[in-house]
């Protein structure tokens, strides 16, 4: 039996199909059939509007390189099967509930769930969102939170220099974050000279590798490359903190601590979405984190972090396309 609204009246459900996209192999990707399993009261059925793919963790996912002492911690929140494969993996999901308790049939949610087209989840595992942020924008919200949270782990000041290596989504949200801090000068630094766009759609500056500024108070990386790290600890001035929000899943990454990094007293510190920062974590827990982070989706500028969209049943195609070099792409949005 299936809950309608907030009436009380139930009615047998047939049973209801539904199709998800996932890796089955090592860089292959595939739509699958399911059937919709019941609900209990209290569940709601979302069907999907828009996902968005996390570039940097799904492309090593997809591509099977997520260590074996990280199967647990990297679970998603929706998961289905086991790591490396077949799995159906995601967490960025947005779309609108079809029924389910009445205050929220109709209402635009987001939701963790992987890319498939409907669901059943606990009516408790939704976030609804404001009125002012559209839904097609609210798939930047998961990347948003790993920016928030980033910032908080380093805690930067008014008036800091910020630099913020790597113009990948995590990283531009970080600098379009840190840029709304008053006097804070805002550098954002990557390898591709189109980001400087980008850049100055979110209101800061932008600089490549070779050019970029020192003596920053904070630092934060995002990446993914060993350069990069290199870089963030050139810039980095006398006793800053360099946050390293990258995640390279099984990759080893050579760093040079044999320079500088002791005179200067810099200080590496990572930065983990799975747990709120240390500083907040007294009073926030996750849902009133990622409130915030709907809350603060707004901006129109962002928009242009969203750089490409696919049609779902393109999924297992463009998935290994990002995968396998994802080149200019920030946010890509997949429609249903």
């Amino acid at each position: 039996m299936y809950p309608l609204g907030d009436e009380g009246t139930t009615r047998t459900r047939m049973a209801e199909h539904t199709r998800s996209f996932w890796i089955a192999a090592q860089g292959r990707g595939e739509i699958r059939v399911e059937t919709l399993p019941a609900a209990s009261a209290g569940d709601v059925e979302v069907r999907t509007l828009y996902s968005g793919i996390s570039r940097g963790t799904e492309a090593l996912v997809f591509q099977g390189r997520v260590p074996v002492s990280e199967y647990g911690r990297m679970r998603a929140p929706f998961q289905a099967g086991s790591f490396p494969w077949p799995i159906k993996y995601g967490y960025a999901s947005v779309g609108q509930v079809q029924r389910g308790p009445g205050d929220l049939v109709d209402r635009s949610v987001l939701v963790l769930y992987p890319h498939q087209t409907r669901y059943i989840v606990p009516a408790e595992s939704v976030y609804v969102l404001p009125d002012a942020v559209p839904p097609g924008r609210a798939v930047l919200a998961a990347n948003l939170e790993t920016a928030i949270n980033g910032l908080w782990d380093a805690r930067p000041q008014i008036g800091d220099r910020v630099a913020v290596i790597g113009a990948g989504t995590v990283g531009c949200l970080v600098a379009w974050l840190a840029g709304r801090i008053p006097g804070c000068d805002v550098e954002l630094v990557d390898i591709h000279p189109n980001r400087a766009a980008i850049a100055q759609a979110i209101g800061v500056r932008f600089a490549l590798p070779e050019t970029a500024s020192g003596n920053a108070d904070v630092v934060i990386h995002a990446s993914g490359s060993a350069a990069g790290l290199e870089l963030a600890l050139r810039v980095a001035g006398f006793e800053a903190t360099i946050v390293e929000l990258s995640w390279y899943g099984d990759q080893t990454v050579p760093l040079a601590l044999g320079e500088g990094f002791h005179s200067r007293r810099l200080t590496l510190k990572s930065s983990q979405v799975g747990s709120v920062a240390a500083s907040q974590r007294a009073r926030w827990d996750l849902r009133r984190r990622m409130q915030l982070a709907l809350a603060s989706l707004t901006d129109s500028a962002l928009d242009a972090l969203i750089t490409g969209e696919s049609d779902f049943e393109a999924l297992p195609q463009v998935m290994a396309e990002i995968a396998a070099g994802p080149g200019v792409t920030l946010c890509h949005r997949i429609r249903y």
